[in-house]
């Protein structure tokens, strides 16, 4: 069965959601750099409007777009869609949070890896003509405490590929968190203070709301120990930044890596000026893999909406 449903998609994907939008009879328009200006002219001609992380979608376009049914997201975070306004005007948001899981989780796995031996210094001091190896000793992530704050399906994969390093996991979450899981690992469950006082690394993997932003700030900073290590590839509000800055800088903690900030992109960024630090693009998501399981799943989704099944 067919549908006579016109579509704009906003930002690059796989090509694999195109094609499930068209074999089932949508009509779509592929835009990727279509400008702020130009998707306020037009959204109003699209009942589905579909986004990654470059385009937002304020109230204004939403009130605007009459006709439009749904807005996906071809990835997790839906802080560039006005909720508020979508629910008010009957709009159905949906994104793909089963296509980060495991491109996140590993991205993370890397990061600690890269913190525990000291990789980029090292690779650094090379390029720059340095011979670092009596500065460069390292520790091993086996037997360390890993403290995963949000037990969703990422903080999970994380928890297994940790667990598999033979690291001990420590869990916090505002949810129950699957007791099943907590068996298989071995979950210690602990309020926030707890787990950032136990941890050796810390990954955050909570959306950013009212109650999470700063969440992490210079209080909080200060309960870990100097030797722990702090990991973000959550979104930027969850650490307040000149906080991390003063504790890295004043060595009141050993390390951090970040792969998202306060404000994108964070080029010249302070933080660049520490060498206890590490820090990528907001590239978490940015496998092949992912991308075509995100892109697979939208256009699944869109599909069983249009046909009523969820």
């Amino acid at each position: 069965m067919g549908f006579n449903e016109t579509v704009l998609i906003c930002d690059k994907a796989d090509p694999v959601l195109g094609r499930i939008l068209q074999q089932n009879g949508l009509r779509v328009s592929y835009k990727p750099e279509i400008t702020p200006e130009e998707l306020a002219a037009e959204a109003p001609g699209y009942s589905i409007i579909i986004v990654r992380s470059r385009t937002t979608i304020t109230g204004e376009i939403i009130r605007s777009a009459k006709d439009c049914k749904i807005i996906a997201r071809v990835g997790v975070g839906l802080d560039n869609i006005d909720l508020a306004a979508a629910e008010s005007a009957g709009v159905r948001v949906i994104n793909a949070v089963e296509g980060a899981t495991t491109a996140v989780s590993e991205l993370v796995l890397g990061m600690m890896l890269c913190m525990a031996r000291q990789i980029p210094r090292a690779d650094r001091g090379i390029r720059g003509g340095k011979w670092l190896k009596g500065e460069l000793g390292g520790t091993e992530l086996k037997g360390k405490y890993l403290g995963i704050v949000g037990l969703g399906n990422i903080g999970r994969r994380l928890g297994r590929l940790a667990r598999g390093m033979n690291m001990n996991i420590i869990g916090h979450d505002v949810v129950p968190i699957d007791a099943e899981f907590s068996r298989e690992v071995g979950l210690m469950k602990t309020d926030l203070n707890t787990l950032l006082g136990s941890s050796d690394y810390v990954s955050l993997h909570v959306p950013l709301l009212d109650s999470t932003r700063h969440m992490i700030n210079a209080e909080k900073l200060a309960l870990m120990k100097p030797t722990s290590r702090i990991v973000n590839t959550s979104r930027g509000g969850i650490i307040d930044e000149d906080a991390l800055y003063e504790a890295l800088s004043g060595g009141r903690i050993a390390g951090a890596a970040l792969d998202v900030f306060e404000s994108e992109p964070a080029t010249g960024h302070r933080l660049a000026e520490l060498d206890n630090v590490i820090l990528t693009p907001h590239v978490g998501a940015a496998t092949a893999e992912a991308q075509s399981l995100a892109a697979n799943v939208i256009g699944e989704k869109i599909i069983q909406i249009l046909r009523g099944v969820i």
